[in-house]
């Protein structure tokens, strides 16, 4: 009798802990699966609504977030992508580096929109600045990397979090700084003698510099916040937060195929770091990966497809980089690689974009597993890059008809419910979102 009471205050007291805990798990997180551009922006624009803080937690301006609705497109960098909610509010928040100009011209780019980015928008002083000559050490290091560069955005992101960690880097907390200019000078000077070192010309550091002063003056307008305390608060208060992603794992810093990598943590753990969140404060995480894969610059694509195939995709989906406007490479969905990205976020549910870039295919193929070293494996191994990795494919029906007006799942053709099923089933995460085209209002639930 004494066991069953003990068992039942046992389970009643487990019930309250759960409750508890998932009173507190008031942040989840949105990310890329893949190489980035999966279609973050967009996905972040319609589920806004549900959220009261929308915050950035890495990256930069190497990130190129678009959304489109009523006719019109927006391409983001460093803002979060619930901006033009006026019941949300936008965090930009530490773990991010920060372009004033680039910052500047974004924030003028808001003003036809009536947005008000003095109740909106709030800014981490412990967020990283990227100065003139972090972009111009970014240029002299790739051009020294000949035929190995790993074919950077040139925005300054590489030698902005190098300062970071080297703890030399400039954050957007110094500019309230009265030896705001003497702390600048000094990393400026550091700098100067790196591009010599580099036999780099830098005649164009005073005219960049001068646009670089003006837009600091425009982000010391704005609010700056002790972005840590800001966020935990809205959790203990009970409010949402959903954390922004930039790039895609498969860029992780530490996970991603490395070095052709960018220089953050760009996985779930990086939302903890950039935003100063407790792990178990998280509740969803939201992966997004395409319909298929695409990547741009350098790097290992195992699923790239170098035929009329990859060129018809990159038609159709309009593959052009958001940032740089390079031509994207194209390829077929990846499952070794995807359940890799799952594996090391803890996604909870898939969202699927570009489902209607692939109409008009009679075949979609998938990578099931690699042929590495004479073996067939299921997992992305250590080394894809110097290593030579063979995409074993499945191939499964495609579909014709049109997506891009269909305002229904139940509207969707049998084969591409098919294609949803299957991945479901390999992948083992639901998928609870399918896109089919640009605009918010192409964004079907599940």
């Amino acid at each position: 009798m004494r066991s069953i009471f003990t068992e039942r205050v046992k389970n009643v007291n487990q019930n309250k802990i759960s409750e508890k805990l998932n009173s507190f798990m008031n942040i989840d997180v949105l990310l890329g699966l893949q190489w980035g551009d999966e279609g973050k922006g967009k996905i972040v624009d319609v589920l806004t609504p549900k959220y009261s803080v929308i915050a950035r937690f890495q990256g930069g301006p190497n990130a190129g977030h678009t959304l489109e609705f009523e006719g019109i497109k927006h391409v983001l960098h460093t803002i979060p992508s619930g901006i033009f909610h006026k019941y949300s509010v936008n965090v930009i928040g530490n773990g991010v580096v920060i372009d004033p100009v680039i910052m500047e011209v974004e924030l003028n780019a808001l003003e036809p929109f009536k947005v008000d980015v003095n109740k909106v928008l709030f800014v981490s002083r412990k967020a990283q600045l990227i100065l003139p000559t972090h972009k111009l050490l970014d240029a002299a290091s790739e051009a020294s990397k000949g035929k190995d560069k790993i074919g950077s955005t040139l925005k300054g992101i590489g030698p902005t979090y190098m300062d970071k960690t080297g703890r030399n880097g400039l954050r957007v907390g110094d500019i309230e700084s009265d030896h705001f200019l003497d702390k600048y000078n000094k990393l400026k000077d550091k700098h100067i003698q790196l591009l010599g070192n580099f036999k780099f010309d830098y005649s164009e550091l005073e005219t960049l510099e001068k646009a670089w002063m003006t837009s600091i003056d425009k982000l010391r307008t704005l609010n700056l916040i002790d972005s840590e305390h800001f966020i935990n608060k809205q959790i203990k208060d009970g409010n949402k937060v959903l954390a922004e992603g930039a790039q895609g794992s498969l860029l992780d810093i530490d996970f991603g195929s490395y070095p052709f990598v960018t220089s953050s943590n760009t996985v779930a753990a990086g939302a903890c770091t950039g935003l100063g969140i407790a792990p178990n404060k998280i509740g969803e995480v939201y992966g997004i990966f395409k319909a298929y894969c695409t990547r741009v610059g350098s790097g290992p694509f195992p699923t790239e497809l170098h035929n009329e195939v990859g060129e018809e995709i990159r038609k159709n989906g309009h593959e052009f980089g958001a940032t740089t406007g390079r031509p994207r490479r194209c390829g077929w969905v990846d499952l070794p690689a995807l359940k890799y990205a799952i594996m090391l976020n803890g996604v909870t549910q898939l969202i699927m974009t570009k489902a209607d870039v692939l109409s008009g295919f009679s075949e979609i193929s998938v990578c099931t597993h690699y042929e590495y070293k004479n073996e067939k494996i299921d997992y992305m191994p250590y080394d894809i890059i110097d290593e030579e990795v063979t995409p074993i494919y499945k191939s499964l029906p495609g579909w014709s008809e049109d997506l891009t007006g269909m305002s229904s799942v139940n509207d969707l053709p049998n084969s591409l419910m098919d294609y949803v099923t299957y991945l479901e089933k390999e992948l083992e995460v639901p998928i609870s979102i399918i896109s089919v085209g640009p605009d918010r209002t192409q964004t079907l639930l599940r």
